[in-house]
């Protein structure tokens, strides 16, 4: 079996619904989030059944462990009984001020300037190079566990988290700059899929919303 990561963003929280900038804001998943994360769930569920090796990682922020939390009981209901681990590295990248705008509420300059620039540093916030940079570590750590692992041991790590950290998992897997993050859609609530080993780490599939379709019929509610 092919040592791999599932990288599933939370569902839709309340900010999210306003098109704002979330980051270490704590809002609640809206009704349709959870809805969105039951779809998820249900889809993950399914297809994990019969993997021997699972594990469930989550941010911290609400939104996530919630989402991972709903995750978990349906890994249960199909013979997986599975705690959720927290990962602070998993956690949104830090706005700072910015966080709870919405993108056209910030002047005109500064929005371009954060768009070129991976080392922009919203006032109390965080680049994407340090974000990069600790997401990175923790996909380090997986890799390195799953290669020694071997075949036999090898394991699905499904990571209920956020937009920024799923997209430094994808520049990580491709071996690209963070700036890569600005040219990237992930829409809430869909799935990632890198595989961890053995070789490189590659990228299986990105954005799935497949299990959406019935919950977003114009599926189309990206993140930044």
């Amino acid at each position: 079996m092919r040592q791999s990561l599932v990288l599933l963003r939370h569902g839709e929280s309340e900010l999210n619904a306003k098109g704002a900038l979330v980051g270490r804001s704590d809002p609640q998943l809206t009704a349709h989030g959870r809805e969105q994360a039951l779809h998820a769930a249900a889809a993950l569920a399914s297809e994990l059944a019969g993997v021997e090796r699972l594990r469930l990682l989550s941010s911290p922020l609400r939104r996530a462990r919630d989402t991972a939390e709903i995750v978990g009981a349906e890994l249960a209901a199909h013979r997986h009984e599975i705690g959720v681990e927290i990962d602070d590295r998993l956690v949104e990248i830090d706005y700072g001020t910015y966080d709870g705008l919405r993108p056209d509420e910030l002047p005109r300059d500064v929005w371009s300037a954060w768009r070129d620039d991976p080392g922009f540093r919203p006032p109390g916030g965080e680049t994407l190079i340090e974000l990069q940079s600790r997401c990175s570590e923790l996909y380090d750590e997986l890799r390195t566990k799953a290669l020694a692992a071997g075949p036999r041991g090898a394991e699905v790590v499904v990571a209920v988290c956020h937009v920024s950290p799923i997209k430094a998992a994808v520049s990580w897997a491709l071996g690209t700059g963070p700036e890569i993050a600005w040219r990237l859609n992930l829409a809430i609530a869909s799935i990632t899929r890198l595989s961890l080993g053995p070789g490189r780490p590659a990228l299986l599939s990105f954005g799935e919303t497949a299990h959406l379709t019935r919950t977003d019929p114009a599926e189309g509610r990206v993140g930044l």
